[in-house]
């Protein structure tokens, strides 16, 4: 198998569409964005079971709750990344465009940390780290979540499905040997989740031996936080969540950014997502001996110290 990274020129679901990869990892607005304007693709397993997508805010902003937005300057990452922010706008009956000031973010917390915004967007599992990796001039130590107020999209109700993977359908549907190819990728894939779940610091070590870019105690953090994000699976991991996906499609179809526009303009064609293939690969891993707990209710998250830097 060859990893084919992502990177601002390469996007997953086109590489998929164009049939330059097999299979892409893409969140679900997303993919669906790309299905709508006639890429042929379908969510064979759903990953992520929930978004970890945040606002963090310092403690003492006043803004503990998505209301809270209202006359302070938000963050947000754009590129597709902005629609919970603007959905809980939206719940909360705030206009984006005159009672909040949306202001664009690097994929970092240092705008919030420098003081030039007020909330800055966040994964639980990536940027919410940086802040706790970061010193408190008026302590000399690290901040502490006690330092700020975190906002949960998921937790609010807005949250949308994020990491899934997707396969061709063209191919789904014409070639039995790719549909068989499929679902034993993703009964590895979810193998590999399922052994990651309960070995997290041996996880960890694979990938700071792969790609040492990122520090031991932010790899470690990052781990324990995506494994959050997986379990528990209510139907069997990489199986959809029904109720997620029509809240995520109703997001996407009725939140508006501040061009008006929104993700989709129609509910999605049939066959956007099935969970068959997922279902028949956790019957393979069963048959191979691999332990499948269906709904995770085994899982316990670990407790990660985080260092300066992430070191």
């Amino acid at each position: 198998m060859t990893i084919v990274e992502g990177g601002v020129d390469i996007v997953p679901q086109t590489q998929l569409a164009n049939g330059d990869v097999d299979f892409a990892l893409a969140w679900v607005p997303k993919a669906l964005a790309s299905r709508e304007a006639g890429a042929n693709i379908v969510n064979v397993a759903q990953i992520y079971q929930r978004s970890g997508t945040l606002q963090v805010a310092f403690a003492d902003s006043g803004i503990e709750s998505p209301a809270d937005f209202a006359g302070k300057t938000i963050g947000n990452w754009g590129f597709g990344n902005e629609y919970e922010v603007f959905a809980a706008l939206g719940q909360e009956g705030l206009d984006p465009a005159s009672d909040v000031e949306l202001v664009g973010q690097n994929f970092d917390m240092a705008a919030l940390l420098d003081g030039e915004i007020d909330a800055a967007e966040a994964m639980t599992y990536n940027e919410y780290a940086q802040v706790l990796e970061a010193i408190n001039p008026d302590t000399g130590e690290l901040y502490q979540p006690e330092d700020f107020n975190v906002i949960s999209y998921e937790e609010v109700g807005v949250g949308m499905l994020q990491d899934a993977i997707w396969a061709s359908g063209d191919r789904l549907e014409s070639d039995p040997e790719y549909l068989d190819i499929t679902t034993r990728f993703v009964a590895a894939s979810i193998g590999g989740w399922l052994y990651c779940r309960d070995n997290v610091q041996e996880c960890t070590d694979i990938v700071l031996a792969a790609g040492p870019t990122l520090g031991a105690s932010h790899q470690l953090w990052q781990m324990n936080e995506v494994n959050k994000l997986i379990w528990p699976s209510p139907n069997g991991p990489g199986v959809m969540d029904e109720l997620a996906w029509d809240r995520t499609v109703e997001i996407a179809l009725n939140t508006p950014n501040l061009e008006g526009a929104t993700v989709l303009t129609a509910e999605p064609t049939e066959g956007a997502y099935r969970t068959d293939i997922a279902i028949e690969a956790l019957t393979l891993l069963a048959e191979l001996g691999i332990p499948v707990a269906v709904t995770g209710e085994v899982y316990t998250p670990i407790e990660v110290t985080l260092n300066e830097g992430g070191a």
